[in-house]
């Protein structure tokens, strides 16, 4: 009489299933992270591509993950898709006034109260100073930060390869005698760093009554840079081409090559 007995199959062991599934969750997470979406310059929200609400606005493509860093809420009319921002979402720069979240249409409109105080205690160029915190900051941003101002451009006098620029020395000069030693109030936008580290900043004078980044443009130190998109690029826009009108500055006949 033969064996009768029932082989059993074994069953993998339970820790393989939670591998298993938790692997699929994790690669659920990080691609639905680096899905695309989209913000527009004025608001604190971000959108599906063809949301209503933004079918009249500028608009800026970025990740689901970079919208959460940045504080942006999704829409509630095109409900686009949701993940848990890092821990670091409010620690990266906890105590700082952004004016995107904030949603100001106009740097006129900042409220340099709510503001980190620093003073600048080095100038590199005319869009280039160092800045030391009154108040230690939070998160990635240090107490001594270099910082690159947003959406001007002034030309060159310490690029390794272009050397010093048409009107260059005169910008440099302007920041230079306009910063140097003073008082001075921090606003961020979108973006906290650029590639090299260096702090992206809204400088204002401890008087409130002046934003550098647009006087620099106002007078003609500057062109604005709008290869970037920032909360200010349309008002920035408009200061360079009343600048370039009145031929202030790079934008005077022994200067303007463009």
């Amino acid at each position: 009489m033969g064996d009768k007995t029932k082989t059993r199959k074994k069953k993998p062991p339970r820790v393989l299933f939670v591998i298993f599934f938790g692997a699929l969750f994790l690669a659920s997470a990080v691609f639905g992270a680096a899905q695309e979406v989209y913000t527009t310059p004025y608001g604190g929200s971000y959108h599906r591509e063809n949301c209503s609400t933004t079918s009249s606005s500028v608009t800026r493509k970025i990740t689901v993950q970079e919208a959460a860093l940045a504080g942006y809420k999704p829409c509630r009319v095109c409900k686009p898709l949701v993940v848990d921002a890092p821990a670091e979402k409010n620690a990266e720069a906890a105590g700082f006034y952004r004016v995107n979240i904030e949603g100001i249409s106009s740097y006129k409109a900042a409220e340099i109260s709510k503001m980190q105080k620093a003073v600048v205690t080095r100038h590199v160029d005319g869009d280039t100073v160092e800045v030391r915190f009154i108040s230690k900051p939070a998160g990635i941003i240090n107490q001594t930060e270099k910082i690159r101002m947003i959406g001007v451009d002034t030309p060159e006098t310490v690029h390794p390869k272009k050397g010093v620029e048409a009107f260059g020395k005169e910008a440099s000069e302007y920041t230079k005698r306009a910063l140097l030693n003073k008082n001075v109030y921090i606003a961020l936008d979108w973006d906290i760093k650029d590639k090299y580290g260096r702090l992206l900043a809204y400088i204002y004078t401890e008087d409130g009554k002046v934003c550098h980044n647009a006087k620099l443009i106002q007078e003609g130190y500057a062109h604005a840079y709008t290869i970037f998109p920032f909360q200010f690029l349309e008002e920035f826009k408009a200061l360079e081409k009343e600048a370039r009108s009145r031929k202030r500055g790079l934008w005077g006949d022994l200067h303007d090559n463009r």
